[in-house]
């Protein structure tokens, strides 16, 4: 079995060409011109063993509301598409991740039902130029598409950074142990016979 996806999305805002294998080795290529954003997304590719190869351009001169959330639109969808009928699969996965001063949960549930819980200090500031409102976006944009619930849960932390890494990280982990195949398994993890 192949659970590999590409995507392209292109609108007047933002062009992305999204590569996903989600049995990978955590090899990345990210490329887009948001830094903050590049150094979470290649945290998220080796902390989950996705294979991940991003290219996306867009009108980051009006905002980069706009990118972030197609690549997070991008990314949900390629995990929808790479992931099939989930049939095997573990489909619930936790983690939880320290970062110097911070600690970070996160709980998914690969359901087929988008929702998401966002329980974090830091809800508004920058970090360089970057604003970390657009995170809860992000994952919001990313749960919708990828249709996973998911809860998200800051445990400790003041640095924003350490805070935004370690929600990545746990994610990437929780994720790669929901998406896993369970050789015990057959068929679709759940009692109604569908996702």
């Amino acid at each position: 079995m192949t659970r590999k996806a590409h995507i392209q999305r292109k609108t007047k805002e933002t062009n992305i060409q999204l590569d996903l294998n989600v049995d990978g080795s955590g090899a990345y290529t990210i490329e887009t011109p948001i830094p903050f954003l590049n150094h979470m997304l290649e945290l998220f590719a080796k902390h989950g063993l996705f294979d991940l190869k991003i290219k996306a351009v867009g009108d980051v001169n009006v905002d980069d509301h706009h990118l972030v959330e197609d690549i997070a639109l991008v990314l949900g969808e390629a995990f929808s598409k790479a992931l099939g009928d989930k049939v095997g699969m573990n489909r619930y996965g936790s983690f939880q991740v320290p970062m110097d001063d911070a600690a970070a949960s996160a709980i998914v549930d690969f359901s087929n039902r988008p929702h998401l819980v966002y329980e974090t200090p830091i809800k508004k500031g920058v970090i360089k130029n970057f604003d970390v409102e657009l995170i809860h976006h992000f994952f919001e944009s990313l749960v919708q598409k990828a249709g996973i619930n998911l809860h998200l849960s800051v445990l400790r932390g003041e640095n924003k950074h350490h805070v935004l890494e370690a929600l990545f990280k746990a994610l990437a982990r929780a994720m790669d142990q929901a998406t896993q195949i369970d050789p015990r398994r057959r068929d679709v993890p759940s009692t109604k016979g569908t996702l």
